[in-house]
């Protein structure tokens, strides 16, 4: 029993291996996902202030594989996805220099982003979204928050989610890690 156990894990095991992406899927974005911005479509040119007071621009990111998440501290699902967004995605890149992940919190204050930072336990770096201007670049008003856009190192937007789905979380964290081997 241990025996066939053994070959079932290791089994399991080389086949996760052989199953990491080769290509950036072909992502068809269904249309109540609420984006305006398109796979291949360059970055929006945007202008960002983060908790510390620093600024980040389009320009600032070319060359890195970027990824935008956009939050809010009254968000279930952000706060259900951000735990894992530290641990598969930060923890893992944040000191490879081609590499760069900034929440984009919408419309709320910087006492209060910096208090939801500290309650989610994220060290990634939040950027501040005065009245969802950021957010509004690449999604339609009145549709719902929790998203993440994937940019390569040419700027183009490849990859894009909507609410917190396993599978397609999984498929992203693929995603950066092709974008990032093929450096």
């Amino acid at each position: 029993m241990k025996k066939l156990l053994s070959i079932i894990v290791l089994t399991t095991l080389a086949l996760t291996t052989f199953a990491q992406l080769k290509e950036i899927p072909n992502q068809e974005i269904p249309t109540d996902y609420g984006y305006i911005v398109e796979v291949g479509q360059q970055m929006p040119d945007i202008e960002m202030e983060l908790t510390d007071g620093s600024k980040v621009s389009t320009a600032s990111l070319k060359g890195k594989v970027v990824m935008l998440q956009f939050t809010a501290s009254w968000c279930s699902v952000c706060r259900k996805e951000m735990p894992h967004i530290e641990k598969d995605i930060w923890l893992k890149h944040k000191n490879n220099k081609d590499f760069a992940l900034i929440g984009v919190d919408m419309d709320e204050p910087l006492d209060k982003v910096i208090a939801f930072q500290k309650k989610m336990k994220t060290t990634y770096p939040l950027a501040l979204d005065p009245q969802g201007k950021i957010f509004y670049t690449f999604a339609a008003k009145g549709t719902g928050v929790t998203r993440n856009v994937i940019i390569n190192k040419s700027g183009k937007i490849v990859y894009m989610t909507r609410l917190f789905k396993k599978d397609e979380f999984k498929e992203m964290v693929e995603v950066i890690d092709l974008l990032l081997a093929s450096s």
